[in-house]
C-alpha cells in the first residue's frame, strides 16, 4: 500500500544511529515524533476507509450470496415441473452470482491482509514512538548542557577571562597607589588623639622613672649599712 514507504528508515532501524548521524539531534528527535504522528493518523484515516470498503464489500457479497440461494431454488422448482431448460438458465445464473461471490471474497481477504499488515507495521512504529518520546527529554537536556560546556569552554579559551582578571589587578593595584598617596599625605600631622597619647605615654615614663629610682636608693641604703 506503500503508506510506510517515506518511513521505511525509521521503521526498519535503530533510532539511535539516526540520531548519531544528525547535526542538531534535538531537531532529529522532534522530526521523528512528529513524522511518527504524522503517520500515525494517515493510517487511523486509511484503515477506516479500508474498514468500510470492507463493510460495503460484504454487503455485495451476501446479496449475490442470497442470488446463489434464490437460483438454486428456482432450478430446483423448474425440474419439479419437468422444465430442464429454466434449470438448465437458472443453475448458469446461480455460477454467475457464485462467481461474483468469490470474487468479492478475494477482495475481503485482500482487505484482511492488508489491514493485518498495517496492524503489524503500525505495532513497530507505536514501540519507536514511545521510544523516541522517551529520549527526548534526555536528549535535549544533554544537548544543552554540552552546548553551555562548550560555551564556557569558549569563552576561558578565548582569553577574556583572564583580560578581566588583569583589568581588575590593575584596578587593585591603582586604588593602593590612591591609598598610599592619602597614607603620604597624612603623615607627619599630628591629631588629638596622638597628643593624649603622648601625655599618656610621658606619664608612664615618669612613674617608671620614680619606681627606678627609689629602687637605687634603698639598694644603696642597704649597702651603706652594711
Amino acid at each position: 500500500m506503500g503508506i510506510f514507504s517515506r518511513f521505511t528508515d525509521i521503521v526498519n532501524s535503530n533510532i539511535n544511529s539516526l540520531l548519531d548521524k544528525a547535526e542538531d539531534p534535538e531537531k532529529m528527535v522532534r522530526l521523528i515524533i512528529q513524522e511518527m504522528e504524522d503517520t500515525l493518523v494517515e493510517v487511523r484515516s486509511t484503515s477506516a476507509r479500508l474498514i468500510a470498503e470492507k463493510k460495503d464489500t460484504e454487503r455485495q457479497m451476501n446479496r449475490f450470496k442470497k442470488e446463489v440461494a434464490e437460483w438454486e431454488s428456482k432450478a430446483e422448482l423448474a425440474l419439479s415441473k419437468d422444465r430442464d431448460d429454466l434449470a438448465r438458465l437458472a443453475l448458469q445464473e446461480k455460477k454467475k452470482a457464485g462467481d461474483h461471490v468469490a470474487s468479492l471474497q478475494a477482495d475481503i481477504d485482500r482487505i484482511d491482509e492488508h489491514l493485518n499488515r498495517m496492524n503489524d507495521e503500525v505495532g513497530q512504529l507505536q514501540e519507536k514512538l514511545a521510544d523516541a518520546k522517551a529520549r527526548q527529554k534526555t536528549i535535549i537536556m544533554r544537548q544543552r548542557a554540552a552546548s553551555t560546556r562548550l560555551d564556557v569552554k569558549k569563552t576561558i579559551d578565548s582569553g577574556k577571562i583572564d583580560d578581566a582578571m588583569y583589568r581588575f589587578e590593575r584596578f587593585e593595584a591603582k586604588i593602593d597607589d590612591l591609598e598610599s598617596q592619602v597614607d603620604a599625605y597624612d603623615l607627619g600631622k599630628r591629631t588629638l588623639r596622638d597628643e593624649f597619647a603622648e601625655l599618656e605615654g610621658a606619664d608612664k615614663i615618669d612613674a617608671e622613672l620614680d619606681a627606678l629610682k627609689a629602687r637605687v636608693n634603698k639598694n644603696k641604703k642597704s649597702a651603706d649599712a652594711e
